[in-house]
Order: C-alpha cells, then structure tokens, then sequence
C-alpha cells in the first residue's frame, strides 16, 4: 500500500522519538540485610538426602544440569523435547491446555502428565532419569480443570479472617490437583496489595500485612501437609511456591509488574509479611515477581533473592522466575539472561523460550559467565524438592494414589468447604429497614448478568487465563447464584424467577440483582480509576427501575477489588460484597434466605480485609495510613443484630470527564480518552470529528451505524487506495501484554468480498509491523459481527516495538470493501471468534 508509513511520518511532527534509548539498571540503594527477620527453615540436616544428590550430580553433564533448571509450557513443548533435553520442569499456563482446549477432559490431562513423566525417566538415549515437576496455577481450587472445585479468591477468602478453613482449602486443592496429574501449585500468593487499581488486587488476601501474615502458613500447609509428619508432600499433597517475591502488590499506581519504590524497611514490614510463616511451615518454592523495587527488577536482585532470602530467611528449597520474567532484566531477553541465575534464580519459566534459554546458560556455564558452583547450587536445590515429593519412586502420575480418581474433583465433600468459604466471606454493607434476610416463600425474582453465570461469578485464572469464554457445561459440578437461591426458595414453597434484564410479568416481592465486574486476570485488569464500568450506568438503571416500582432490591456485587459504587448502595436497600465465590454460588443463597420455618440460616460474617473507597480516585485507601477516611473501614462488616439503615452517600466520583476501560481503544461509536481516530488518503490525514466523513478524494467514506445501540459503530466503505488509523495521545508500552498472549480484539462486519486489508501498528518513524488481514476476513460470515483478535506477538515478528506504540491499528486497503467496526480492545484467546494465525510467517 502506498500509504503504509505515511501517518507514522506524520507523527514525528508532535513529538514521537524515531528511537528508544537502551534500558539501564539503576544503581541500588545501600541494602541491610539484617533489617529482614530470621525465620527457623524446618529442616535439619538430611545427610541420607544429600548423599543421594551428590550421587546423581556426579554423573550429570552441564546439559543435564541446566535441563533441570528451565521450565518450559505444555503449549510450546512435546514430551520427545523433554526426552532429549532433558528439562527439570514443565508448566501449563493460564491458556494452556491438553490439546489446546480450555475444556479440555480431566483424562486429558492425566494422560498428559503420564505422557512428560515417561520422557523425563526415558534413558534409552542416555541422560539420567529425573522425573519432570509439573506445575500449574491451581490458586482457587485446581481452577485449569472443568468439574473441579472453585473457591472464592484470595480477596473473599481474607474477608472470613479463618485460618483454619485455609488449611481445609489448601488440602482439597492439593487433592484435586494431584487427580489430574500434577504435583506443584504456584500458590499461594502473599501479595500485600496497597492501590487498589491493581488487576491483581483479588489474588492478596489483605491490604493488612497482618491478616496475610495469618494465612499464608495455613495454606502452605494444607497444600503441603505438615513438616515432621507422615503427610508431608506424600501422594495427596503437592509443593507449593508462595509469590511473588517481592513487592508485587506495591507497585507506583497499581501497574502490574511496575514499580515499588518504598524504603527496605517498608518492604520487611509490608510487603514481606506474609513469607517468614510460610518459610518456617517448609514452602519448597518461592516465586520470583515481575516487579522492580526501586528501579531494580527483583527477578535479578542479588541482595533479595540470595543476601536476604536464601542466607539471611533461611530458605532451603528453588527460586522460580514468573513467566518470562528474566526477560525483563536489563541486558537479557527471553531467550538468555544469566544475570538472574547469579542473582540467585534456580529455574527459569521460560514457556515458549525454553530452547533458547537452554541454550544460552550451557554457553553461559561453559564460558564460565555463570560459575559451575552457582548452577551446582540450583540443581542440588531442585533435586531436593524432587526427592522430598518422592518422584523417584512414585511412578507415573496415573499410578499414584489420586491418580485418576475423578469422583474427588468437586465430591460434595469439597464442595461443601468451598460453600462454608462463599458463607463466611460474604460482607453485609447496608440493611436498610432489615430487608435481609429475605422469606423464602415468597416471589423472589433474580436480575443481573451475575445471576446465572458460574464463569462471572468464579473470575479470572477460571479454566483459562482471563475465565473469559466459558460456558455453563463447562461447571459440572457448580450452583450459579440464581441455582442457589432458586433451591431453597422452591423448597420452602416459594416462587424464584431468573430474568437477567429485569422484566417480569408477575410483581415479585423482591428483586435480587447480581452484578460486578467481568472477569480479568494480571495487568488486563488494572484500571485507572475505582470508579465501577465507567460510562456503563446499565446495572445502576436496573437497581433503580426496581426502586422506581417500589420492589426491594438486594444488590449481590461480584467484584475482584472494591470499588466506587456509592450510587448503586444508595439505589438498593441491601448491599452485598460478595467478590468472586467460585463454584459454590449456593452459598450466598444460605446468608441471604432464612430457611422454611423462618429462622435464619447463616448470619453474615464477612469483614472487610480492604478498605473501601469513599471516591473513585481513593486508590491509596489502606488501614494505618495518614489520613485514612474510607467509605467503609478495615474490619466493616454488618450482622442481622446491627441496625444496618445508611445514610445516602456522596454521589460524586470525584473525577471529572470521560472515562474508559483499560486496553480499549474504540467503542461507542467513538475513540476513547487519550486517542483519535484519523483518515489516511492521498491528501494526507485528517482527524475524523464527526460523521458522516470522507477522504478528499472519495476513496473512503465514513457514516454511523447502529450495532448494540444507535450509532455506536462506524461503517467504512472503500472505493480506492485509503486508511483510517487509531493514533494515542501518548505512547503505549505493550510490553507486558504481548509477553502475556494478549492480542488487538477488533469486533467487526464484513459486508462484502474479502479484499487484500492490512493492518500495521505503529511506532514512529520507520517503526512498526504490518500483517495482512484477508484470511481473518474471509473467515468472518458476510453481514454477522464477529470478533477477530491478532496477536501482539504477530505485530511483534513483523518489526513492533510494543515498548512505544503510538498507532494501535491502522487499517489500509485500495478496496472496494465494506467493513463495519464497532470495539477495538485488548483481549485474549477466549474473547476473540476467529484469530489471526502468523505462525507460518
């Protein structure tokens, strides 16, 4: 196309650098290690256990060695690739799957688990047999897995202040887990989130360094089983990795994988509370965090990750990196980083860089550039945590004794922990006139797109990354809210209507409506502000055609951190912070019903582990801090006993001017905050303003479409050479995304042939990747809206540099074509229809 660059080499008029300086480690502050506590490591010594490794050691290779020391994803490896190098250690990410399906059976998975287990033992081309350590992110239940059991996430689980029921939860995730074949959890997280923007907010038990303290040992025990005794790490438990080490939920403005830039006795009594328990119950694993502290990514700080947590915490078991993360140490790359093995890393996730990452460390080693002593240090403490599994003896997975044995995931027995959890973390906000809780034997009509969906109401890292794209079969063994409810209303003689929209026929006598936040895993879910689905009032109108009718309404708010919704509690007569339940939405039911003679079930017993926000830009909100004013405190939670009438709150947000989601970029008919949208053609680029519009030439005319709403969309038709682009404000940095397999989600319609299309993002002059968008076209039914996703990764191998993206999408094409576009957003896998395939290129 011969407008390809021709808006890139616009841009360098307004200020876009052609290049990007080199990235540079700042130089560290002075450390002490002696601020940081002793924790006594539970493990005396173990000569038996030594001697065995310095026997196996003696006949490894240097390829052998490192092959223990990276860890590969089941997407981007075959067991032959485990069989030949040999690798300690494999993974199954957030979207990967047996086959590559998120539904995928739980057979498929034990098989698959037999299949990389038999390589790593497999000797027939010489190499030491040394079984492979399968991990995988079982952090609400053995979540990856369709039927298992889901429970609430970290942030409801904090809201029970139960220790004990961590330790139940640890133990049946450890259980379940071990089912289909794996016998690592990268759990649990120990994050102390601190800005409630962060995406990760939901997977930190408390923003109260003290409430993590009091879980973290209890988890790391239930999943481990107790040091000392009979239990300890056999056929029913499975090693845990708490994470990430260190400073994840600190970050300046709640950006995941930032910074945190907070003085080292900050970090010790903050951010560090929650790994002396978890050291000294014996956690085998400690997870190396994406984050920096003070400018230094702590994936290769020395003086955390060897002076402080290995010499100064005692820590005897292996340090894993995060996804990637290595990569983002200065001066590495995916694909090579012997930094972070100085630094004191001893197994490297390097999902889809494996080979490379292999390849380089034995270079690394042989060149002396990371000494044999080092890499003797991190094998023998992978070997360890092997030999305390008993892998040697255990055989295949589908041998072992959980091995197979389905009837486990979500048994009732699971599932009525799971449901205890849902009861206990349920936190009551407001009461007004006691409407809670409500008479099962009247007509309770159910309301709002929570109701009735298993997948909303479990979140993110839900069968796939995101715990976007799921379906209700893919809950067998789940109660949606509305189930719950609907059970025991119709029990006691009752009448429970599901009517997601809000109408009804019949006038119920009361209105439950279930709603919150979609479901978003890491930094797809940072968020600017607190405010809830800004320039989205669908849910709030819902609450107030209710008031308006005179029907009470108890509002259930399913949601992964708290947020600004004083307009919804003004408009409801009960408030209900419900957070992410999992499986069992049975469990609201029991709190909110009394039971068929009248008598309450379950009182509420919920307290607030977050503060909540008084204003939508309240981020920084946590107990203890100068000028603490919350909306409701640390510990806030109301009973049946408390009179639970409120005074309207404030309805300002205390934000001025339009408002978007993260990652969008087009919606509504319009560009969001921060971008505009341009037409390229041969008299140059303009800004479209309004619409209709068209090129000087007549090669592209632009007009408004109707597709969710009136004129929401833009019809594009083409009769020659032209392009519209979505230009930033502000340079973008997608580096985090396109290591994450986030992708440009375009929702669009085709109306006529698949013509030749390009897209290309830009990032200024002589900057930029371009691919072509005819095979996505041709897929896309004539006339249907389809959402079609390419790959950052693709714009990535086509020359991108995702750190400085100023042009997210341009569009280009000498036509005719007719092409209609309503949303341009970030997404993932499970979010687009049809995906633009770049692998052949």
């Amino acid at each position: 196309m011969l407008l390809r660059g021709a808006l890139v080499l616009s841009l360098a008029g307004i200020g876009i650098a052609a290049t990007c300086g080199a990235q540079t480690q700042p130089t560290p502050a002075a450390h002490d290690a002696t601020l940081w506590p002793q924790p006594e490591w539970p493990f005396g010594a173990e000569p038996e256990l030594e001697a065995r490794i310095t026997a196996l050691m003696a006949g490894m290779s240097v390829e052998d060695k490192v092959g223990q020391l990276i860890q590969g994803d089941i997407a981007s490896l075959t067991p032959e690739d485990v069989r030949r190098y040999r690798l300690g250690s494999v993974l199954a990410g957030g979207n990967s799957d047996p086959g590559g399906r998120y539904d995928a059976s739980p057979a498929q998975w034990l098989a698959l688990a037999d299949a990389f287990y038999e390589a790593s033992m497999d000797t027939s081309t010489g190499g030491h047999g040394i079984p492979i350590l399968f991990g995988i992110d079982a952090v609400h239940g053995q979540s990856n897995v369709v039927g298992a059991t889901l429970f609430p996430h970290n942030i409801g689980l904090g809201a029970t202040r139960d220790a004990d029921l961590m330790r139940r939860i640890g133990e049946i995730t450890a259980v379940e887990t071990r089912v289909t074949g794996m016998e690592w959890t990268f759990a649990p997280t120990v994050a102390v989130p601190r800005d409630d923007r962060w995406g990760r907010t939901y997977e930190g038990y408390s923003e109260a360094p003290e409430v993590v303290a009091s879980f973290s040992a209890a988890m790391v025990e239930g999943l481990q089983g107790e040091v000392g005794s009979e239990a300890f790490l056999d056929g029913r438990h499975v090693a845990s990795s708490v994470k990430h080490f260190l400073g994840d939920g600190g970050t300046r403005n709640g950006i995941d994988q930032g910074d945190t830039q907070v003085d080292e006795a900050t970090l010790v009594r903050i951010h560090n509370a929650g790994y002396p328990p978890a050291l000294e119950a014996g956690a085998q694993i400690v997870m190396a965090s994406f984050n920096s502290w003070n400018g230094v990514k702590t994936t290769g700080n020395r003086h955390l990750l060897t002076d402080v947590l290995k010499a100064r915490m005692n820590f005897g078991g292996f340090v894993v990196s995060d996804w990637n993360g290595h990569g983002q140490i200065p001066g590495c790359s995916n694909e090579r980083c012997p930094q972070a093995f100085n630094a004191g890393l001893d197994m490297a996730m390097a999902p889809d860089s494996w080979k490379g990452m292999y390849d380089s460390t034995v270079a690394a080693v042989r060149a002396g550039t990371i000494p044999m002593a080092r890499i003797d240090d991190a094998v023998r403490r992978v070997l360890r945590v092997k030999l305390r599994l008993g892998l040697f003896e255990a055989g295949r997975p589908s041998q072992r004794p959980l091995g197979g044995d389905y009837d486990l995931l979500g048994s009732p027995a699971h599932r009525a922990v799971a449901r205890e959890a849902v009861r206990k973390s349920l936190v009551l906000l407001k009461n007004q006139g006691g409407v809670l809780p409500l008479d099962p034997r009247r007509h309770v009509l159910v309301a709002g797109d929570g109701a009735d969906d298993v997948g909303k109401q479990s979140g993110g890292w839900t069968l796939n990354w995101q715990g976007r794209g799921t379906r209700r079969a893919d809950f067998p063994n789940a109660d949606s809210i509305f189930e719950g409810i609907e059970r025991q209303v119709e029990a006691a003689g009752g009448t429970a209507t599901l009517a997601v929209d809000g109408t009804y026929e019949a006038r119920p006598d009361v209105a439950v409506v279930v709603f919150g936040e979609d479901p978003y895993a890491e930094f797809q879910g940072d968020v600017p502000t607190l405010a809830y689905k800004p320039g989205d009032d669908a849910d709030l109108e819902l609450i107030r055609r209710f008031e308006a009718d005179g029907i009470p309404v108890v509002a259930v708010f399913l949601s992964g951190r708290p947020l600004w919704v004083n307009r919804e509690i003004n408009a409801a007569d009960a408030f209900v912070a419900a957070w992410l339940p999992g499986s069992e939405g049975a469990g609201v039911a029991d709190v909110l019903l009394r039971d068929a003679q009248g008598r309450v079930q379950h009182d509420f017993q919920g307290r607030l582990s977050f503060s909540w926000p008084r204003t939508a830009v309240q981020f920084e909100n946590n107990v203890g801090q100068p000028g603490y004013d919350p909306q409701f405190a640390f510990g806030y939670g109301l009973t049946y006993a408390d009179d639970g009438d409120l005074a309207p709150l404030p309805e300002s947000p205390g934000i001025t001017g339009p408002l978007a989601a993260p990652g969008v970029y087009f919606a509504r008919g319009r560009a969001s905050g921060g971008f505009s949208m341009r037409l390229l053609a041969g008299d140059g680029a303009q800004p479209v303003t309004s619409l209709p519009a068209a090129s000087g030439d007549g090669h592209l005319r632009i007009e408004g479409m109707d597709h969710e709403a009136q004129e929401d969309a833009w019809r594009m038709r083409w009769s020659g050479e032209a392009g519209v682009a979505l230009v930033a404000d502000e340079p973008l940095d997608l580096t985090r995304e396109a290591n994450g397999d986030v992708m440009l989600v375009l929702h669009a319609r085709r109306g006529g042939d698949a013509v030749p299309l390009s897209l290309t993002a830009g990032c200024g002059e002589g900057c930029g990747g371009t691919v072509e968008m005819q095979p996505l076209l041709a897929r896309m039914p004539a006339g249907t809206w389809t959402r079609i996703g390419v790959p950052l990764k693709c714009l990535v191998r086509a020359g991108l540099d995702v750190a400085r993206v100023r042009v997210p999408m341009q569009l280009e094409t000498a036509g005719p074509l007719d092409l209609a576009l309503s949303r341009v957003a970030l997404g993932t896998q499970g979010e687009a229809e049809q995906v633009l395939d770049c692998s052949a290129d």
